[in-house]
């Protein structure tokens, strides 16, 4: 859909159960129809680009008044109680990046990465987080070591990050080993023209590389909503998750010729999985047809799983180009539309 037909939203707010549903009722109750969005949260908290229409003519909310009103209701919604100072609520016309580039700039400009509580962090799994290294290389270049599972859009990620964190890379090394093991390794210097400088750098680095990899994680069920379009739809089915005690920690919601096309990742309120009598209950409550179950990240994946490589994963990022081998010249603060 053109630019000029929809009106984008961005929110920033702390994480809690039910946040976005009462985003979506709130909308729909201004007679805002979602077209398609995207929603992250990352250590509590929770970001989103929404693209919206006008309900009744289907075509981008332009009147000032009525926009200050959506930004102002949503606003109040994302303050709650607990957030009255970080809460961020702004209104205008798509700009030329995708939501997945804004919600990385968003997260950054939130500092998302300095909500880490590192000692819970290390009861985790060590295998299952991402580790960053930085080293200084004689006095040129600063060298990033990364190595985490491999997953969808993790090149995508990293650079985004150190573009918005004004570095540029130099060269560099990929290496994917089948879905379970990715290594990348990048000379950069700042855009000044020098390396890190400072041990307070330094770790600002890792924490903003590692917060880059976990914000798209695979958290929980995952749920695709396939169905007719209709206003208010996306309202209905997450209201149905908060009656459910269902807390959405990521979504990507898409339209496309009268059809929603919409993946929700999902656990309960306390982090865990969902239990299979509560994701039956909504299965019947939506429609056995609408609602599938495709993954849960609680489980190791299935050996006889049928989902074919994506052209977006590592092992398939320009072809076959970066696997195990190097780059150079990869200059420049690069933008990703």
């Amino acid at each position: 859909m053109p630019s000029d037909e929809h009106t984008s939203i961005e929110l920033t707010g702390t994480d809690r159960p039910g946040l976005l549903s009462e985003v979506c009722a709130v909308l729909a109750d201004l007679g805002c129809n979602v077209v398609n969005a995207e929603i992250w949260t990352h250590n509590a908290r929770a970001a989103a680009v929404v693209h919206v229409t006008d309900d009744s003519t289907g075509a981008a909310i332009k009147d000032p008044k009525r926009l200050s009103t959506i930004k102002d209701l949503l606003c109040n919604v994302l303050k709650g109680f607990n957030d009255l100072n970080n809460a961020k609520t702004s209104v205008s016309p798509p700009g030329r990046l995708s939501k997945e580039r804004r919600l990385h700039q968003i997260m950054f400009a939130d500092r998302d990465y300095e909500r880490v509580d590192r000692a819970s962090h290390l009861e985790d799994d060590s295998n299952s987080r991402p580790h960053v290294t930085v080293l200084n290389i004689e006095k040129d270049y600063s060298v990033i070591t990364m190595r985490s599972k491999d997953r969808p859009k993790l090149l995508f990620d990293i650079v985004c990050t150190l573009t918005d964190m004004e570095y540029v890379v130099y060269h560099g090394m990929v290496c994917a080993r089948g879905k379970e093991a990715y290594q990348v390794e990048f000379y950069i210097r700042h855009i000044d023209g020098f390396p890190i400088s400072s041990e307070a750098e330094r770790e600002r680095v890792i924490q903003c590389l590692e917060a880059a990899i976990e914000r798209r994680a695979h958290e929980g069920l995952e749920l695709e909503l396939c169905t007719e379009d209709r206003a208010g739809l996306l309202s209905d089915i997450t209201r149905i998750f908060r009656e459910n005690s269902l807390c959405i920690k990521r979504a990507e919601i898409s339209t496309k010729g009268g059809k929603a096309k919409d993946r929700f990742y999902v656990t309960d309120v306390t982090g865990n999985p969902v239990e299979p009598r509560i994701v039956d209950s909504i299965c019947r409550q939506i429609g056995q047809t609408k609602l599938h179950v495709k993954h849960s990240s609680f489980l190791p994946p299935s050996s006889g799983s049928r989902d074919p490589p994506q052209e977006t994963t590592m092992g398939y990022f320009f072809g076959n180009l970066f696997k195990a081998r190097t780059f150079q010249n990869f200059k420049g603060i690069i933008s990703y539309s």
